[in-house]
């Protein structure tokens, strides 16, 4: 009831139509070109994504028996059901499935180095058995300390699995040449405590400088030292606990199992069928781990076949392995050469390190490497002043063509926002989650077939597809972006894209007029794709003013606030109170029927009661203006902002066609082309700061922890001449581990099919830019790389100080020797540690894409690490020499 008048009441229905209204819609969500209803789950921070999609799942399970029904007329039962578009947790498993049978792949690869090397069954069991008991140490260190198994933590072991078997291979080959076959528990086990205590400094030094190496990755910061402060605490882990074992368990588990090498026998009875079977058990080893690595590698796929898959994978082990016996046999005479000839032969290390600290300058720079999630993000925009039909249109056909495309899985579109303040997007703002197809689906019987055709290679030719499906008018393009990435570019930086141009000034006009001449200038430089070129409208949308005439509302005696109060009820509606249905509540509100408002010259005809009781129509006091507005005010730094969105062509790095850009400008405003407003400035943002950020904390952090690597060396060998020759050698590897991500770049490296398959996509061979995932490589391989030259100083030091020399040719007699005993552990180090990478380069699931640049530098660095085997003895013999000819010592010319 409105009012009661002579006993007689005026109720709603009388003066008013009662009815159920929308809402004031805020976006749309769109599947395939139909439209749907949503939702979207926010994960509380720091929250495992996996823990929280499953109990958003067991939550689901619980509500979706009670969730609507009903009965079609065919007897059918039709149930409303929650079917999520994007699941996170796919992802997750499959990168998480990548990472783990490489770690499987691996400790095979490890264990088939060790069992051809060794050539003895217990000793290569003994070794092998460190790795599956350090990396499930690792696996409690990681629950004890809160450190969740994702792909960044599984490739912290990934990367130490080489190194963790270094410690065993080294113990145990001297432990093996210390044992006597006829020797007594008493006399063995004190040949196993000096083997022990001779060679536990110097691993334990390059255990310890190891650790050092990563504190850098700790002392990053933001995002970089979320992301990589799991791997590097789970190599951490893992040496840690390799360290462990082989001082605690691995020499008395020696003394059991060892037994000494037997001399050969001068006369031999004829070999008996149990002999022959005993001598058999290494080689039938050997084959069996052989195919159980290949049966689970398959490097070549599976559909080549197992046999074929057999030949390739065994001759590049064999390869890898035949070449180092046979670079360990001609060592002494290698050597000999060299120590005779140094000057000449340290040419060689030195124009390698040259050449590759060049080859690393030359290479582009970028925060992270990309990585595919299996779904892309297409994020276009509609101009401001498409109505929210007209946008929903565009949405259902933008939808309905990507949907077409056949490697497309599932296509769902956002317009605007969700019912959340943490996501404040206009209806300008398209967000469409497209995922695709994987390129190989798996049959029962386990054959694969690709699912792509035949002209789409890789992901970046489906996003060229969607970008010609999605040419529609009064849509722009959108920059290559994968929903993860894109949701912490825009919690970064608050842009849609991975690069921009933010613009500040005092007012919108002038901060949307100079983004248009960005805009311009933008499309100019060579390496942006000029299609994703695109400055915010910011005042385009338009707007329907009521300017109120101050002087004709005091005729009637108004205030501006009596005439704002009508045009909220009439216009906006006015909440007056609230209806309770049961447990739900909706507000009730009163507003002018839609004909009443739904033009200019209706609005003109709101009338405005007054104080004399004539009510007076809105043209007599107010004006009514249409007028171009923003859609979406933003403002950082207390300035108005506006940004200007740009992509790169795949080939540039991100922060070289920053700088491109940024050159451009800065040449335009020299000559005068492009003129700056009074009060605007501009400034490049996106992910590149995040690269220039860490680089300039890594250039603080790396010196000190080389430093702090260098006080471990020289507590260890006491001389400052010995460090450095170590640090020489580890420069060599570096080196190696630039020209290795150099050769990446270039198209003709690998580029020849093998057995049916080409070797470029088999190793996964293509540009690879500076990012911060290649610097972590690259700080992995100072450590991994400072092992060999500590295990051969030391012994150079063991052997100097047991037989000083008296003359030149002594010491490289002393030299040679000491080369000669440490260059098989040597070899089987850097051997497990480049063949424990393969699994690595060559695997194609999720996640590889960043594991990759991880491991090429200790890849690269480690073939090259082979000079560290003449470099580190040629230096200390030329330090010993400089030192006898001083005293007069005589020798050789």
């Amino acid at each position: 009831m409105v009012v009661a008048r002579e006993g007689t009441p005026v109720r709603v229905r009388d003066v008013a139509r009662v009815a159920l209204g929308p809402a004031l819609r805020q976006g749309a969500l769109d599947d395939e070109g139909a439209p749907a209803v949503g939702g979207v789950v926010v994960a509380r921070y720091r929250e495992n994504p996996q823990e929280v999609i499953a109990a958003v799942k067991e939550q689901i399970a619980r509500i979706e028996p009670g969730l609507p029904s009903r009965t079609l007329e065919d007897g059918t039962v039709s149930q409303v059901r929650i079917v999520p578009f994007y699941d996170r947790s796919v992802l997750i498993g499959e990168t998480l499935g990548t990472l783990s049978t490489a770690l499987y792949q691996q400790i095979l690869i490890t264990v088939l180095v060790v069992l051809v090397m060794l050539r003895r069954m217990r000793s290569s069991a003994l070794i092998s058995g460190l790795l599956p008991l350090g990396v499930l140490g690792s696996f409690v260190l990681m629950k004890a300390t809160g450190v969740d198994a994702n792909i960044m933590a599984l490739g912290g072991i990934a990367i130490a699995i080489g190194t963790m078997v270094d410690v065993g291979i080294v113990f145990v080959e001297n432990i093996e040449q210390h044992l006597e076959p006829e020797q007594s528990l008493a006399q063995r086990t004190a040949a196993v405590r000096k083997a022990a205590a001779e060679v536990a400094p110097a691993v334990l030094t390059s255990v310890l400088t190891t650790m050092v190496s990563f504190l850098p990755v700790l002392g990053l910061t933001d995002s970089e030292l979320r992301l990589f402060a799991p791997l590097a605490l789970t190599k951490t882990y893992a040496m840690g606990m390799a360290m462990l074992l082989a001082l605690l368990i691995l020499p008395g588990a020696a003394l059991l199992l060892l037994r000494g090498r037997p001399a050969p026998a001068a006369s031999a009875s004829p070999p008996t069928w149990k002999s022959r079977l005993y001598a058999l058990r290494n080689p039938l080893a050997i084959g069996l781990v052989t195919l159980l690595l290949v049966a689970d590698w398959l490097p070549l796929g599976p559909e080549r076949g197992l046999l074929l898959n057999l030949l390739f994978a065994g001759s590049l082990i064999a390869l890898v392995l035949v070449g180092f016996r046979l670079f360990e046999r001609a060592y002494p005479s290698l050597l000999g050469a060299v120590l005779q000839h140094k000057a000449l032969f340290l040419l060689l290390p030195l124009l390698l390190t040259l050449g590759g600290l060049r080859a690393g300058l030359s290479l582009g720079r970028e925060y992270m490497p990309p990585f595919d999630e299996g779904s892309f993000l297409y994020m276009p925009t509609t101009m401001p002043h498409a109505s929210s039909g007209e946008a929903q249109a565009m949405l259902s056909q933008l939808d309905a063509a990507i949907a077409a495309i056949p490697e497309v899985d599932r296509v769902v579109g956002k317009l605007g926002r969700v019912e959340s303040a943490l996501d404040p997007a206009p209806l300008s703002m398209i967000e469409t989650v497209v995922s695709y197809k994987p390129e190989y689906r798996v049959e029962e019987d386990g054959t694969r077939v690709r699912q792509w055709r035949e002209q789409i290679r890789t992901p970046r030719d489906i996003w060229e597809e969607i970008g010609r499906a999605a040419q529609i008018p009064g849509l722009t393009a959108a920059p290559t972006l994968m929903p993860i990435n894109a949701r912490i570019v825009m919690l970064q930086s608050g842009m849609r894209a991975p690069m921009g141009v933010k613009v500040k000034g005092p007012s919108l006009e002038a901060i949307e007029a100079f983004g248009l001449d960005l805009e311009a200038a933008l499309r100019e430089v060579p390496g942006l794709r000029a299609e994703t070129v695109f400055a915010d409208r910011v005042v385009g949308k338009p707007y329907l003013e009521i300017e109120i005439d101050r002087e004709a509302i005091g005729r009637y005696g108004l205030s501006v606030v009596d005439v704002q109060e009508v045009l909220e009820l009439a216009l906006g509606g006015m909440t007056l109170t609230r209806t309770v249905e049961g447990r739900e509540r909706y507000p009730v509100r009163v507003r002018y029927a839609r004909e009443e408002r739904d033009s200019v010259e209706a609005l003109e005809r709101i009338f405005i009661p007054t104080p004399a009781g004539e009510p007076v129509p809105l043209s007599s006091v107010a004006r009514i203006v249409y007028s171009a507005g923003p859609q979406m005010i933003r403002s950082e730094d207390t300035f108005l902002t506006s940004y200007v969105l740009f992509d790169k062509e795949p080939e540039l790095a991100e922060v070289e066609a920053v700088q491109r850009a940024s050159e451009h400008l800065d040449h335009l405003v020299e000559a005068g082309s492009l003129r700056v407003p009074e009060g605007v400035s501009y400034a490049f943002a996106g992910a590149y700061e995040n690269q220039v950020r860490s680089e300039k904390r890594l250039l603080v952090l790396v010196p000190v922890a080389l430093s702090l690597v260098f006080i471990l060396l020289y507590l260890q060998f006491h001389r400052v001449v010995t460090t450095l020759i170590i640090g020489s050698g580890v420069l060599v590897a570096i080196s190696g581990g630039f020209g290795l991500l150099w050769l990446y770049g270039q198209p003709w490296f690998l580029d020849f099919v093998l057995l049916g398959s080409s070797m470029r996509d088999l190793f996964q061979v293509g540009t690879v830019n500076l990012s911060v995932a290649v610097w972590i490589g690259l700080i992995a391989l100072i450590g991994i790389a400072t092992d060999d030259g500590v295990v051969m100083s030391t012994y150079l030091k063991q052997v100097f100080e047991r037989s000083p020399p008296t003359t030149v040719q002594q010491a490289r007699e002393l030299t040679l020797e000491a080369g000669a005993r440490r260059v098989r552990p040597c070899l089987m180090t850097t051997a497990t540690t480049l063949l424990a990478l393969l699994p690595v380069i060559t695997s194609q699931g999720r996640g590889s894409d960043i594991m990759v640049p991880l491991a090429l530098p200790a890849l690269g660095g480690m073939v090259i690490a082979l000079l560290t085997l003449f470099v580190v003895p040629v230096l200390s013999c030329a330090w010993e020499e400089r030192g006898l000819r001083a005293e007069g010592a005589p020798g050789v010319g």
